[in-house]
């Protein structure tokens, strides 16, 4: 097994309620390990309405509720709303490549939905999975994150999940756990990139 060696420090102090919304188990999965071993319980945000098709959605949220299910962590299921998101945010930017305009869209349409569960819920923090992956920009998600706390009584974590030994954890997870290792990252227009 590979150490972990990242110190986390929340924001806020050990006693800040965290929401953590999860883009998928393979990326949620060091991450989540992490903060139980370091006697922080997130509540985990599962709003990802970007994922084509709804088969798709269902097999990826029934990983991340298998794992939330070996911490005893309560997972939010937040509305599953695909036409939404094409309406919202791919209009218009559906020939974008992955870590375009519609990948900075996409962020800030998911962490806009989870910063205002956690604002309404008394959350007081904040972060995501979503910048665990290589594939997308730590800088997009960072500026959605930022962007969607604004004017919130909620504390926006930026955190870089890749270092300290959580990217090869990350990998050890997803074999030790058997995960559904999806080989796109979510929408029709993803799909379409990875031939």
């Amino acid at each position: 097994m590979t150490p972990v060696t990242l110190k986390l420090e929340v924001p806020g102090g050990p006693d800040a309620r965290v929401l953590l919304h999860a883009c998928c188990a393979p990326c949620s999965g060091a991450i989540i390990e992490t903060m139980v071993a370091q006697g922080i319980r997130p509540t985990i945000f599962w709003s990802n309405s970007n994922i084509f098709d709804k088969a798709e959605y269902d097999k990826r949220k029934a990983e991340i509720l298998r794992y939330a299910a070996k911490f005893d962590l309560e997972v939010i299921d937040d509305d599953f709303d695909h036409d939404a998101w094409l309406a919202e945010v791919a209009a218009g930017l559906e020939a974008e490549p992955e870590r375009g305009a519609r990948c900075a869209a996409c962020f800030a349409w998911r962490l806009e939905r989870a910063a205002r569960y956690a604002a309404s819920h008394g959350f007081t923090v904040l972060a995501t999975t979503l910048a665990s992956s290589r594939w997308k920009s730590l800088e997009q998600v960072d500026v959605a994150g930022q962007a969607a706390v604004n004017g919130l009584p909620v504390v926006w974590w930026s955190q870089n999940w890749r270092v300290c030994g959580l990217q090869p954890r990350r990998s050890e997870i997803i074999r030790e756990q058997n995960f559904y290792n999806q080989t796109y990252c979510g929408c029709e227009f993803s799909l379409r990139q990875k031939d």
